[in-house]
């Protein structure tokens, strides 16, 4: 606790900077980068990218639910402000948005391979984790945990490419995804992450950008344009259906197969040249 109040009175300055800088680990700006990646940056390496996102997500829960620590304002309600708290949900150790932050904005520097963006991605990353902690809802040993677990994360995604599931496999990983996030609707990000594991799991993303920068740039801006339409498309349903696990879970699925299946086909983008890849099937 000490160290949270030491770093806010050292970098606290106006709590409107570092509520912005949060938000940048939020859930849409994770949906921007994601879209970006998928339209723009590698749109054959996107089913790659959503399953080990997902599978970070998901770890990131299940610690939280299992170490069930206390967030700093639990213990001292006077170092994080009510704005602040409601960038918090559930336990503290790790960070979500530490953790997720390095595993998305990691991944997507290592497809890059540009050093400016490297140095890009590291700020961004080092300012949300500084957030967490400026804004007191969390503490450091949070963070550090979830820069880490995030950085296992991007090497995983850099050297380990997911199997390609044909045959009844292609099915049955999206459906126990949904039956878990139904079941298991008290884990933190559960349904977020069960959602996107089915969605990606189940894509071909068998679809390339335009090679001409301007369509390339249209598409993408379409793209995230029908990404969100569907995201808040779902709002429609009553909250008490909404908020059901396996209704969350089918909400990023749905979003992930808009993505990657069909604005490519709206959009007409030319289809890849196989890879040959590791097949898991039955």
């Amino acid at each position: 606790m000490d160290l949270v109040q030491s770093l806010q009175a050292a970098l606290g300055g106006p709590q409107s900077f570092w509520l912005s800088v949060t938000q940048l680990g939020s859930d849409y700006a994770f949906i921007i980068l994601m879209g970006l990646y998928i339209f723009l940056i590698n749109p054959r390496g996107a089913r790659d990218f959503g399953v080990w996102f997902a599978l970070s997500l998901l770890t990131n829960g299940v610690l939280k639910t299992v170490f069930n620590e206390p967030r700093p304002f639990v213990v001292n309600p006077d170092v994080a402000s009510e704005a602040a708290r409601a960038t918090a949900g559930g336990p503290g150790l790790p960070s979500g948005h530490a953790q997720i932050s390095t595993t998305i904005w990691g991944i997507t520097a290592v497809a890059l391979r540009s050093r400016v963006f490297w140095a890009v991605a590291a700020l961004v990353v080092l300012l949300v984790s500084l957030s967490r902690v400026v804004l007191g809802v969390h503490y450091v040993s949070d963070v550090l945990l979830g820069l880490a677990l995030g950085a296992v994360f991007v090497a995983l995604a850099a050297t380990v490419r997911v199997p390609r599931a044909e045959g009844v496999w292609r099915y049955v990983v999206p459906a126990v995804a949904l039956v878990a996030a139904q079941l298991f609707d008290g884990v933190a990000y559960v349904s977020m992450s069960m959602g996107l594991l089915a969605g990606f799991w189940l894509t071909r993303t068998t679809f390339e950008g335009h090679r001409a920068w301007g369509p390339r740039l249209l598409g993408t801006v379409v793209g995230l344009a029908l990404v969100f339409a569907v995201y808040f498309a779902f709002r429609v349903i009553p909250r008490e259906i909404r908020e059901t696990g396996v209704v969350e879970a089918l909400r990023y699925l749905v979003l992930v197969l808009v993505a990657t299946e069909a604005v490519p086909r709206l959009l007409r983008l030319p289809r890849a040249t196989p890879v040959p890849a590791t097949v898991t099937s039955a």
